[in-house]
């Protein structure tokens, strides 16, 4: 099995949500079930087969996570040097090539840990397939499902 690049402080954030899910929901939703199963007749019991199909989602997650977890590999970004050049984990200042853009920036993190409200843009997707190995002042045009863009690279950061 092929290994799925993360970055440490993306690793971090899914530990951390494996150790909420285990020490924390898991043993609610085990509190629930007993609960509801207290209630009686668990034919009609809507409350034990609410907690019952949360317990089935918060078990796949875990076991989602560990597998993910198990199959990763973990790259500091602040370690990376590759001369300028947008990698993976790397944070990118990007300009659209319009009158009235506005700086965006994007860190380029595994498809496990995007976030686009985080800024963070998984490897996979166009755009970041686009941008690596180009380095700062580069134009970048690339598919995107609206047509095509243009963006310049701005600047290129290694951080954690």
């Amino acid at each position: 099995m092929s290994q799925t690049p993360l970055t440490k402080a993306g690793a971090e954030r899914l530990r951390a949500e494996l150790d909420r899910l285990k020490k924390k929901e898991r043993p609610a939703v085990i509190e629930a079930i007993a609960e509801a199963r207290a209630h009686g007749d668990l034919k009609e019991n809507a409350e034990y087969h609410a907690a019952r199909e949360q317990q089935g989602f918060i078990e796949a997650r875990i076991r989602d996570l560990e597998a993910a977890l198990g199959n990763a590999r973990i790259i500091d970004v602040a370690a990376l040097n590759p001369g300028g050049k947008v990698v993976f984990g790397a944070t990118v200042v990007l300009m659209e090539d319009k009158n009235d853009a506005e700086e965006v920036t994007w860190q380029i993190v595994g498809d496990l840990e995007s976030d686009s409200s985080q800024g963070r843009l998984a490897i996979s997707a166009p755009l970041a397939r686009a941008l690596i190995g180009h380095q700062e002042g580069d134009v970048v045009e690339f598919e995107a499902p609206n047509g095509k863009r243009t963006y310049e690279i701005v600047e290129v950061r290694y951080e954690s």
